[in-house]
């Protein structure tokens, strides 16, 4: 099982970013995948998750209204599109799924929301 993460970077605040995590090692179809995020000194909190083939999403109060998540099961990828970026959303962000009880993850992204 992989999950790698990219997308991203140093980001004023007020702009833009689209995170993505390209899975690999199981049946990404078959699983709901989520995104979360850790804040410097923080624990690690949900941002946002969808259902295997899409039909649901779900979101973080601090995400809603500037965050879409989306996926393609043809390409074995989940997406985060983040607008509006405030400096509290820098973090180090992370895709993850849960298998039999067990939590994968990548070795996340990070965010840096700064001007």
């Amino acid at each position: 099982v992989q999950l790698v993460e990219s997308g991203g970077g140093l980001v004023q605040p007020g702009g833009s970013l689209r995170l993505s995590c390209a899975a690999s090692g199981f049946n990404f179809s078959s699983y709901s995948m989520s995104w979360y995020r850790q804040a410097p000194g923080k624990e690690r909190e949900l941002v946002a998750r969808i259902t295997s083939y899409g039909s649901s999403t779900d979101y973080a109060d601090s995400m809603k209204g500037r965050g879409t998540i989306s996926r393609d099961n043809a390409k074995n990828t989940v997406y985060l599109q983040m607008n509006s970026l405030k400096p509290e959303d820098t973090a180090v962000y992370y895709c993850n799924f849960v298998r039999w009880g067990m939590n994968y993850w990548g070795k996340g992204t990070l965010v840096t929301v700064s001007s």
